[in-house]
Order: C-alpha cells, then structure tokens, then sequence
C-alpha cells in the first residue's frame, strides 16, 4: 500500500513542480497577469507599503482589532509563515540545482509575486465575516466560494481548507521541527526528541493563548529574528567582501549563461537556473498559495486596498532582504560546489552551515542553529494558525475539532523533530501545491474586483 501511494504522490508533484512544472507557469503566469491588470501595483504602491509598515510598527498590538490583529501583527503572522527554512535551507539547494543565476529567477518570481499577494490580501480583507463567536476570520475558503457559487465553490473551498489543513497544519509542521531538530543535534548535540518535546510544550502554550496569543508572539519575534539574521549576514559577507562583486556579477550571468560561471561538469543550464530559482522562490514567499491571506484578512484596516500593499512588504523582506542574505553568505564564501566527506554535493542546511563556517568558525553551525529555531519556530505557529482557521470553517466552529487539530498538530510537531519520513515529506509537497488551483482560480475569477482596488489606490495618487 505504501508503494502505491508512494508512486501516486510522486506522479501528481511530477505534474505540479517537477517534470510539467505546472505550478510554476500558473504561479508565475498569475504574477505577470496581476502586475497589468492592476497597472504594477508593486511599483506604484510600494513606498506607501513600507511606510504602512515601518511607520506603524508596535510590538503591543496597536490599532489591533477587538478580535483581530493590527495591520503590523498581521503582516508579522504573514511574516512569521513566510521566512521559513526554505530561506536557508532551500536557498542552498537552489544554488547547488540551479547555479547562482538561480536567484535572479528568485527576484524575478517575487517581483510578480507581489502583485499576486496584494490580490490575495485585498480579497482577504473584502470578504472577511465576524464568526458566532465575536472573532474575526478570512482567508481563501471565504473568496473562493465568493468567486464560485452553489456546490462547485463548496466543493473547492473545502478541497482549499483540507489541503492546507493537511500541507500546513501537520505535515508541514512536522517538516519545520525536523530541521530544528536536526540544527540543534548538529551544533548542541541535543537529542532530536527532546528538542521536539520543548518545542511542542512551548507551541501547546501559544495555541492555547488563541489569536491573540499568536500575533503578540509574532509581532515580537519576526523583527529580532529578521535583524539578528540580516546581521549575521552582513557580518558573514563583510569577511569575504572581496568577493560581493563576483558573487553579484555570477548572479547575473548564471542567469542567463550558467556553464560561464559553474562550467560542464555540473550540467546546469538556464532552464534549471529558471526551474528552481522561479520555483523556490515561489514556495519561500508563498504569493499565490493561499496561506498569508488568513492573517491579512484579521487586520484592521480603513480599505482592503490598505492591507494588500502591506502584503506585498511581506515578500520583499522574504526574498528580496532575508533570501538574498543567504544567497550572497554562500556565494561569497566559496563553499558552493564543495564536496562533502561521503563524496557528493554540499546542499541544503549543511551548504548554509559550511558557509558561515567559513567567516565564523565553529560559530557557523550555532548561529545557522539558532537562526534555524527562530525561522522554523516562526513558521509552525503562522502555519498552524492557518489550518486551525479552515478547521473552524469546516466544522462550523466546533470546540472539539479545534481540540483534536491542536493535539495532531503538536504530535506533529514532536515527532517530526526526530523522525524524517520521506513519504510524509512528498505528501506535504504534494498538498502544497494542490491547495494553489483552487486559491489562484477564485483570485483570477475575481481580478475585476481587484482591480478596481487597485484603481483606488491609482486614483488617490492624482
């Protein structure tokens, strides 16, 4: 049975990321299609986005709704789901598939991607509803059966709602513990197990707090982990500052000709430099996936519009500030092509760990460690607060689903720390991307809406 299945998953990510690369062209072709239809928003929008941001930053819940969030806590939970380990970890493996031009493609993929997710967080906030309960609640599952009536847009918000339920909620946190467990067993020697009972007894509390709990979490750890990263990497980078400019110089030509910069032998060409720059890049900033859009849709905000350009802020400090740290630390260390001790590539967490190793000594394991826990942490309280809220939807509120989804969701957590089981990996994947078609079909349907939103903000400009 477990071939079976196996085969199966392997078959539909085939389909969605690897050899069809649908996603890919739907995500990207999304991004583009959105940057017209509202006239570049992330152009003409984006200094207001930062000012929104840093010009309202509070870390005590200011402006916060009775039972929502403040516009910063929720770009902050967006924030926290966003800057995960795929900016260490799949950034490095990145480099190693697709050469150093595979992070022009990264820029590339954001730049459209913003427009996508101020879409998706303008639909968040228009079609957000105040449940039985007095709470504010949003997302994907509310839009898509906005966009599609009768049994059909049941039938794919709540497709949407058990995909993420599934990708996030318990797989993907289970992906997010292992890593921590595996950092800290690198640079402590702690066991993987008890990492991960600290880590669940540490979430069980915050769960437990409810949204409120959550987004005073968030909005206090994404900016120390964001400004201890960024400045690690810098002074990483500033060691090897002879090499910024090559490094730079082989992002731009690896884009376009990779054998100048990493020669035959690896065999990467553009069309590898293209697939894994554009498709992790898309997977690190999540535009499009339908996952930042529960946090959005919370925030109390004068117009919907007000919300999205905050949301487009969320990606460039994803990819543009925090992915880029990464890029530019291996890049400039030299570490990428290296060989390990069992003959094969560097890649991943270990290419990231080698790199800081370079400028910071032993150091370099315990700060990636570190940065590693803040990263991951971040990630499983954002994605767990995006299952609870389709569990909510689903069973109408009901206590006792909320209670067994916390307790899977915190096994998850546990045992994913010390046990990588490659099929629960895939299957996570696999969910990712089909909880996409349903989310990028009720934002196309409903681009005339967005639009207009956009129109708005053109027209306040004049």
């Amino acid at each position: 049975m477990e071939s079976v299945i196996t085969n199966i998953v392997a078959a539909v990510n085939d389909v969605l990321w690897n050899k069809y690369l649908l996603l890919l062209f739907l995500l990207l072709g999304s991004g583009v299609y959105f940057s017209f239809r509202t006239h570049f928003v992330q152009v003409r929008k984006f200094g207001e986005g930062m000012r929104r941001v840093f010009g309202n930053v509070s870390l005590k819940g200011k402006h916060a709704g009775k039972e929502g969030m403040s516009s910063f806590q929720a770009l902050a939970t967006a924030v926290a789901a966003q800057v995960g380990t795929g900016n260490i970890a799949g950034c490095a493996t990145a480099l190693v598939s697709g050469g150093p031009g595979a992070i022009f493609w990264m820029w590339v993929s954001a730049f459209f991607g913003m427009s996508t997710i101020y879409s998706e967080a303008v639909l968040a906030q228009k079609y957000k509803q105040v449940g039985t309960d007095g709470h504010v609640t949003g997302g994907p599952i509310y839009y898509i059966k906005a966009a599609f009536k009768g049994k059909f847009g049941t039938f794919l918000a709540g497709f949407f709602a058990i995909a993420i339920i599934l990708a996030l909620g318990l797989m993907g946190n289970m992906v997010q513990s292992n890593s921590i467990g595996d950092a800290f067993f690198t640079a402590f020697g702690v066991p993987k197990f008890a990492t991960g009972l600290v880590i669940a007894a540490i979430c069980a509390f915050i769960f437990l707090g409810g949204v409120k709990r959550i987004a005073s979490v968030t909005e206090k750890v994404v900016p120390v982990m964001a400004c201890l990263y960024i400045l690690g990497s810098i002074a990483a980078i500033a060691m090897n500052a002879q090499q910024i400019i090559p490094a730079i110089r082989s992002i731009f030509v690896g884009a376009f000709n990779p054998q100048a910069v990493m020669g035959g032998a690896l065999g990467i060409g553009v069309k590898e430099a293209m697939r894994f720059g554009v498709a992790r890049g898309l997977f690190s900033n999540e535009a499009g996936m339908g996952s930042t859009p529960h946090a959005h849709a919370l925030a109390k905000v004068p117009k919907p519009q007000d919300q999205g350009v905050v949301a487009m802020v969320g990606v460039f400090i994803d990819t543009f500030v925090v992915l880029n740290m990464t890029a530019l630390v291996i890049l400039t260390s030299g570490m990428l092509g290296t060989i390990d001790s069992n003959g094969e590539l560097l890649s991943g967490t270990a290419l990231a760990q080698a790199a800081f190793n370079n400028s910071f000594g032993a150091f370099g394991n315990v700060f990636v460690a570190i940065c590693l826990l803040f990263f991951a942490f971040s990630t499983i309280i954002g994605w767990f607060f995006f299952g609870e809220t389709n569990v909510k939807a689903l069973f109408k509120g009901s206590k006792a689903a909320r209670i067994v989804y916390g307790v899977l969701a915190l096994l998850c957590i546990a045992v994913g720390s010390f046990q990588k089981v490659s099929l629960v990996w895939d299957m996570s994947d696999m969910f990712n991307g089909l909880m996409v078609i349903p989310n990028l079909l009720a934002v196309l349907a409903l681009s005339g809406l967005v639009a207009k939103c956009a129109k708005d903000n053109q027209d306040e400009l004049r």
